[in-house]
This record gives C-alpha cells, structure tokens and sequence, in this order.
C-alpha cells in the first residue's frame, strides 16, 4: 500500500541517515502534520539477547514519571477484606465467582487483572483466555500480590509491563502526543534505564542495539542509545 499524504509529509521531517538525541527526537513528532485523534509515543528496543534461553529473557514493570495517558481500568479478583482494600485504592471492579464466570463467557473490559494468591487455583484455568491478550496476573508483573492496594496504586499511576518478544524486541507506549516534551522525555528515559537494569548477566556484547521512537501513525526516529540507555556506544 502507497502511504498516505499525512505520513509522505512526516517521513520528509525524519533524517533516516542518522540518530537522534532524545530530546530532538520528541520535538521532531511534534512537528508531524496532527491526526484526529491524540496519537500515542511507542517505544521499541532492539535487544542483544537470545529468547530462545530462559536465562536471558528481559521482562519486568516500570512505573512511569507521567503515566501513559490512559485511563487504566483495574479488576482486583479478591475475596474477603481484601475487597475492600482494592475498592478503596481506585479499582473498577472488584470480587471473585462471579468476575471468573464473567470473563469465561467473554468479558474483558478490563486493562490490568489483579489477583490474590489465594484466587489463583481459580484465575489459573482462565490461562488461555487472558494469557493471549496480556491480561493474565502474574507474580513477576506484581499482580498476584496480597498488597492489592498497592498494586492498584501502581497500575492507575502508569506502572507499565515490558516483555522482550521471539525477535529480542521490546514495544511499549510511553505516553501520548500531547504531553509536553519534557514529559514524554522522563518517560522515555525512564524505560531504557530500567531496560538496562534489567541486563541478564548471560547476555554478550552490545545489549541495547537500538531504540526508535515513533506515534501511531506516523515513521520512527532512530535514538542515541547512549543518551538514554546510559550504556556506552
């Protein structure tokens, strides 16, 4: 398919020779002609791993400085005093019996599954309904916690989860179009730092091989790795 004229005339702003510092890099999508509607700042990493091996998979939470500029819809699957707890900490919807039935005939109005370990004989069978479509609570992610309200918290603050894909990539949103520069900067620095941390020791040689930034509908911009990363070049 022939890109569309908006696209043609953000390609034309973007130099593909070359990478950009962070904060050039944001100034320029804003300079892209507006969609009609307030676009999402992606993030994609290349990474020096090899998913194949259990000891080099990358995976993990950040909590971002500004959110993502979605309005994160929470289900705490709970019993006891424990509802009260989430209800109390902001989520959607909150209980046990009847939100499993809910989800096993189809419902999946929700952004971020939250689970008590003691729920989990129950959640477990729902695998292969959530585990397709990210939703699945997990212990590594922080949602199968007792500390329902913290998680609660940490996923309406903008606590994001990042999971290195079959092609030693990472894709997440770090905001939206409409933040302020620096805004969307402290959030994209914020993941690559927290990528870095996350370096499997197994993992040789360049581990970040690259980072693009780029808006729903528009082309990417190549990062300075080190200018983010902290990881030398």
């Amino acid at each position: 398919m022939k890109p569309g004229k908006r696209y043609r005339e953000a390609a034309a702003k973007v130099d593909r020779t070359r990478e950009y510092g962070i904060e050039e890099a944001v100034d320029t999508l804003k300079t892209f002609p507006p969609a009609s509607f307030d676009e999402t700042v992606e993030f994609n990493a290349r990474l020096g791993v090899d998913p194949k091996h259990a000891d080099q998979q990358v995976r993990g939470t950040v909590i971002l400085p500004h959110g993502t500029g979605k309005k994160v819809r929470v289900l705490v699957l709970t019993r006891g005093e424990k509802e009260q707890e989430a209800a109390a900490a902001g989520a959607d919807n909150v209980g046990s019996a009847e939100f499993i039935e809910k989800i096993k005939e189809g419902w999946f109005d929700f952004d971020v599954a939250i689970a008590t370990p003691d729920m989990m004989g129950e959640v477990g069978k729902l695998g292969k309904l959530l585990g397709p479509r990210g939703l699945m609570p997990n212990p590594k992610s922080g949602t199968v916690t007792f500390d329902v309200g913290k998680a609660v918290k940490e996923a309406k603050a903008g606590k994001i989860e990042y999971r290195v894909d079959r092609g030693a990539n990472i894709h997440v949103p770090v905001g939206k179009l409409s933040f302020g520069k620096q805004q969307l900067v402290d959030n994209i620095r914020a993941l690559a730092q927290e990528l870095v941390r996350a370096k499997p020791a197994s993992a040789k040689g360049k581990y970040i091989r690259s980072i693009h930034i780029s808006t729903t509908m528009g082309p990417s911009l190549a990062i300075e790795t080190a200018s983010i990363a902290g990881e030398p070049k």
